[in-house]
C-alpha cells in the first residue's frame, strides 16, 4: 500500500468527535503516534529482556535500573495510545502489530553481561529519543501543540533514563 493510500485509509478510519483539530492533522498525528506506540511497546520489552537476563558483578544495580526503565516507560504507552483514541484513531498495541511496526532494532537476546545490556539498552533508548524529537518537530509543524507537549514530556524522561543507563559504561 503506498503512502497516500495508507493516509486515506487512516483518515477514513478516524472516528468523528468534537476535537476541533482538522481531520488531516488528526490523520497525520495518529500515523506518527502509532509508529511511536509500536516502538514504545518494543522498548518496554528491551528493558525487561535486560532486567531478566543481566549477569555479572553489577547484577543487582543493573537489575534494578533496568526494571526502573521499564516502569518509567510503561505510562508512556498508555498516554500515547489514549492520545490516538482522543484524536479519533484506533490504537493498535498488540505484541504482533508492535513487532511488525517498530523502528527499533531487535534486542540481542543472547547477551548476559551487564556492559553488553547497558550498551544495547542505551542504544534503544537513544534511537527512541531521536524519534521522539523528530516527532515533536513534525507534530508542531502539523499544528497539534497538545500532542507535541505530550511528547516533549516523554522526551525529557527518556533522556534522563538514557543518562542513567549510559552512565554505567562511561568513565572519566
Amino acid at each position: 500500500m503506498n503512502k497516500n493510500n495508507l493516509a486515506t485509509k487512516v483518515k477514513s478510519q478516524i472516528m468523528m468527535n468534537k476535537n476541533n483539530l482538522d481531520m488531516e492533522v488528526k490523520s497525520k498525528v495518529i500515523n506518527i503516534l502509532q509508529k511511536t506506540l509500536s516502538a514504545s511497546i518494543d522498548l518496554q520489552s528491551h528493558a525487561k529482556q535486560a532486567h531478566w537476563n543481566v549477569k555479572g558483578s553489577d547484577f543487582y544495580s543493573l537489575h534494578l535500573l533496568f526494571d526502573q526503565v521499564y516502569t518509567e516507560i510503561t505510562p508512556f504507552v498508555d498516554e500515547i495510545a489514549e492520545r490516538i483514541a482522543q484524536l479519533g484513531g484506533m490504537a493498535k498495541g498488540t505484541v504482533k502489530f508492535s513487532a511488525e511496526n517498530t523502528f527499533l532494532i531487535e534486542y540481542p537476546c543472547e547477551i548476559q553481561a551487564g556492559r553488553e545490556h547497558v550498551e544495547a539498552l542505551s542504544s534503544s533508548l537513544a534511537n527512541y529519543a531521536a524519534h521522539i524529537r523528530q516527532a515533536i518537530d513534525e507534530i508542531t509543524e502539523i499544528g497539534d501543540a497538545g500532542t507535541a507537549d505530550l511528547l516533549t514530556g516523554i522526551s525529557r524522561a527518556i533522556d534522563k533514563l538514557l543518562w542513567f543507563v549510559e552512565s554505567h559504561n562511561q568513565s572519566h
